[in-house]
């Protein structure tokens, strides 16, 4: 079993899911931690609620980026944390933690990549009239939602989409998707998509 550590600044949806797909036994997993650069989020709540420790931290309380990476470093190091999970974590990764974990750091966005990256994809996806959005799962690299895509799955939006009815579709596709390609991650160490059903 993999010992991960989700990294998270808001309400924690999909933190949530991931913790429900580990006490159903759906995704194989340990959380380790949860990594929380928003000391009012709600997503400590739900780890208080997992009995799962969080680490909270305000980046501002540090010289650099680099520093507060460095004691995250140390604190997944001691807990043997092999794996990064990114669910809703508003910073970009720094070289610090990009170095010691290549190739093991996942992040999810709502957006078909390369399309709307950055902060509030469902607001971009419904100002841009487009007709059709989705979820993203990708690897994580030094740049903005440019890592190597893992997977997607997309959903149309429909002529009186709201910013909100588009928000209830994305989650409902995250919070399915994101603990399944995990578990294929984490236990397989690859993803297979079939493009005939559309399943992973």
């Amino acid at each position: 079993m993999k010992n991960i550590a989700i990294f998270a600044s808001g309400s924690g949806s999909n933190f949530q899911a991931i913790v429900d797909a580990v006490q159903a036994r759906l995704l194989n997993a340990n959380i380790s931690l949860l990594v929380c650069d928003q000391p009012g989020a709600y997503v400590i709540e739900r780890a208080r609620a997992a009995n799962i420790p969080s680490y909270i931290f305000r980046a501002k309380d540090y010289p650099s980026k680099e520093d507060f990476e460095n004691e995250i470093a140390l604190l997944l190091k001691n807990r043997n944390v092999e794996w990064i999970v990114l669910a809703g974590y508003m910073r970009l990764i720094g070289p610090t933690l990009l170095k010691q974990y290549e190739g093991r750091i996942i992040n999810i966005h709502p957006s078909l990549l390369p399309d709307f990256p950055g902060k509030d994809a469902i607001g971009q996806a419904i100002a841009a009239r487009a007709q059709w959005s989705g979820v993203t799962i990708h690897y994580v690299d030094e740049g903005m939602d440019t890592g190597p895509i893992i997977a997607q799955e997309r959903t149309r939006l429909e002529e009186d989409e709201t910013r909100e009815s588009l928000q209830r579709k994305i989650q409902a596709i995250e919070h399915k998707l994101y603990p399944s390609i995990l578990q294929m991650l984490l236990t397989i160490g690859d993803v297979k998509h079939d493009e005939k059903t559309g399943a992973y």
